[in-house]
């Protein structure tokens, strides 16, 4: 048996936070160490960040990630154990996105990345150069200041691999396993044993088994052991980066991470045993006739033997269950971390919610109350960052720290329905219990004032005043007059937001969430400048058919009983007066079911339909 120990990790970086970046990657080593693991998988571009956008194109953020580099050389971290580093570099006029592979204080080589993300969220080509030559590795020559710290002058740069006198390793990076001919087929033939991917992957909806798939069909019919590496959190941007790193062996889940978690550092370890990817190898007539005729990657030799031989006390990792979390909990815990890491980070000492008693805005409510319950969970569980970060936010004195989720969301989460003429008692009251349920501070403000004080002005102005459709008004007027209800809405929110702390004598300020989800953005039925407009949208990218099963979720598994009578009542913006024989509804005023509304959200966005290809499909 050639045993090997590896360990990859989940990470919480920030863009352009190097010190704070610094520090999880050295954790990280050090855990992975103290285990016992020889090799070490951190996420894509960990140094700087994923997210860093146009900082890319700044030549400090390069020299800044050369210095960290430096710093994790020039100690103990890599002594004994391969680590595989994210980071930018510049070749000559090219700028990459590389795994940088150390080894016993000396970078073995480095691996830019061959096929960019460029699709969706991801923009890299903007950034980054993919590599092109294929055929063979080239020398790099390092920046003078690494050249001289570590004694080292210049290293193979290039698509290769790493190879051990017992075993080969190579990287794959990210988008690279979702090619139509992905770089491990190949590496696969050469010999490559151990395949590390670095990713920068972010959370969607029902996702996350795509990507295991991937992972399994790689080493299923071509064994091999396949580690993965994510970001976790929110690293300053709209994305969630959802973890779950994992090592699987011949097509079989050994260690799988948290999908979610407020962690900073997390590290997953797998023992397993190589000799068993060379035996499916061998037992696969196919591969043995590829692998005979196979086109040669160079490699680069490392005279080391990192496997240990056979012993009674290591017992290897075995095939696990898959941990999948209900699309529920993806919508609770997903949004709910990310709210907690943007709070954090930004400064504010809150988040404000105009909450109307409606589906969208409770469903927001929901999401912080989770997100208060999982800070004092992980307080419980000896996390002294969530807890240093919980009692700065929370302005907590005299050694005390949140312990109960509904004390905490009153420090920090403030609700306001803001009621007119034309709100029903019925919503007031929903909007009141869950903000009872939840713990937020509760304001229950009427904006008629206000309407009526702009209308007057209007009708100074020119000389007309407008009317609602069921009092004989045109849907010019009708439209104009919804229209101002919902942008005072937002006026008085970010008034709110930026003076409530000086109310309550806090500092800083709230940040304030918005309510739209991705249907009624795809159908255009929204206000400009309304619930649309916010500081964040926690439900921004989620259908509402999501949110409804997630509210009936919720009711039962967070303890918001009220969200399943929120969830029962008809969708309604009551922007409309109510007559005894007209109430404004969502679905009439679309004119369509949210149901049908989901649907062609679905055809137009998943399956890239235009209209009459919505019409044929349908």
């Amino acid at each position: 048996m050639r045993l090997l120990k590896v360990a990859t990790c989940n990470l919480n970086q920030w863009a352009m936070d190097f010190d704070c970046n610094l520090k999880h990657i050295k954790d990280s080593i050090t855990r992975a160490k103290e285990v016992g693991a020889v090799i070490r998988l951190g996420p894509e571009l960990e140094i700087t960040g994923y997210g860093c956008e146009d900082h890319f194109l700044e030549l400090d953020t390069v020299n800044h990630a050369w210095e960290c580099l430096k710093e994790i050389l020039l100690g103990d971290w890599t002594d004994g154990i391969l680590c595989s580093i994210g980071m930018p570099i510049i070749r000559g006029s090219e700028r990459y996105n590389c795994q940088v592979l150390c080894f016993n204080r000396k970078i073995v080589m480095i691996r830019p990345k061959m096929w960019l993300a460029n699709d969706g969220n991801y923009r890299e080509l903007r950034w980054f150069t993919t590599w092109k030559q294929k055929d063979q590795l080239v020398e790099f020559q390092l920046p003078p200041e690494i050249s001289e710290a570590l004694s080292q002058t210049s290293v193979p740069f290039g698509y290769g691999y790493i190879q051990f006198l017992d075993t080969a390793v190579a990287a794959e990076i990210c988008e690279e396993l979702f090619t139509p001919n992905p770089p491990h087929t190949e590496l696969a033939l050469n010999g490559v044993e151990v395949f590390l991917n670095a990713s920068g992957s972010h959370h969607q909806l029902r996702k996350l088994d795509l990507r295991l798939r991937a992972f399994i069909g790689a080493t299923h019919t071509r064994g091999g052991v396949y580690m993965y590496s994510n970001h976790q959190g929110c690293d300053g941007a709209r994305l969630y980066y959802d973890g779950c790193s994992c090592v699987v062996v011949n097509g079989e889940v050994v260690a799988q991470g948290s999908q979610f978690s407020l962690k900073d550092v997390e590290v997953v370890v797998a023992q397993v045993d190589l000799d068993a990817v060379a035996s499916l190898r061998g037992s696969i007539s196919s591969f043995q006739e590829q692998a005979s005729c196979k086109t040669k990657v160079s490699s680069v030799a490392v005279p080391y033997n990192i496997c240990k031989p056979f012993n009674l006390k290591m017992l290897l990792s075995s095939p696990q269950k898959i941990m999948y979390h209900s699309p529920e909990e993806e919508i609770a815990f997903g949004p709910g971390c990310w709210l907690w890491d943007y709070l954090r980070r930004s400064g504010a000492s809150g988040f404000l919610l105009p909450l109307s008693g409606g589906a969208d805005s409770s469903s927001v409510a929901a999401i912080v109350g989770c997100m208060c319950q999982l800070v004092v969970k992980e307080i419980a569980n000896g996390d002294e960052q969530v807890k240093a970060d919980a009692i700065r936010i929370g302005n907590y004195t005299d050694g005390k720290f949140p312990t109960d989720s509904k004390e905490f969301a009153k420090r920090i989460f403030y609700t306001v329905y803001m009621g007119s003429e034309n709100s029903s008692e019925a919503t007031k009251t929903r909007a009141k219990v869950l903000a009872d349920e939840i713990g937020s501070w509760h304001l229950d403000v009427c904006i008629d004032g206000v309407v009526s004080s702009l209308l007057s002005l209007f009708q100074t102005v020119t000389g007309k005043r407008p009317r609602y459709k069921v009092d004989g008004g045109s849907s010019v007027e009708n439209l104009g007059l919804q229209n101002i209800q919902a942008r005072i809405r937002m006026v008085l929110a970010f008034m709110l937001a930026s003076l409530l702390p000086w109310v309550h004598n806090k500092k800083g300020f709230y940040l304030v969430l918005g309510s739209s989800n991705v249907d009624e953005a795809l159908r255009g039925y929204l206000t400009k400048y309304d619930c649309s407009a916010a500081d964040i949208n926690p439900i921004g990218s989620i259908s509402k058919q999501d949110l409804r099963t997630f509210l009936r979720w919720a009711a039962n598994h967070l303890g918001y009983s009220s969200l399943a009578e929120i969830e029962a009542a008809p969708p309604t913006a009551e922007l409309e007066p109510i007559r005894s024989n007209y109430s404004q509804l969502d679905e009439v005023d679309m004119g369509m079911t949210y149901e049908e509304l989901s649907v062609y959200g679905r055809l137009r966005k998943i399956f890239r339909c235009g209209p009459v290809s919505m019409f044929k499909i349908s």
